[in-house]
């Protein structure tokens, strides 16, 4: 995959990096932004507040399709967890 593809994941991937209590809003898939080159989705913590995760196509270059969104995964519950 290049930058210049649209990033995408499936429903299954997202979920399997989610913490426990987790869910998905919206497009479980998530949705890519050409313009800004970056795949977005919105979760909801066991709370029910939602999160942003966003992965950039330069973090999935520089690491990878999977590790760039357990990345930003665990950026989001890092965030959360204050």
């Amino acid at each position: 995959m290049t930058t210049n593809e649209p990033l995408q994941y499936t429903e299954t991937e997202v979920r399997s990096y989610l913490p426990t209590g987790w869910a998905l809003a919206g497009n479980p898939g998530g949705d890519w932004d050409a313009k800004k080159k970056v795949w977005k989705a919105t979760v909801l913590d066991n709370v029910d507040f939602d999160w942003p995760v966003k992965v950039t196509a330069d973090e999935m270059s520089k690491h990878g399709r999977l590790e760039a969104l357990r990345l930003a995964m665990d950026r989001v519950f890092r965030e959360r967890l204050g």
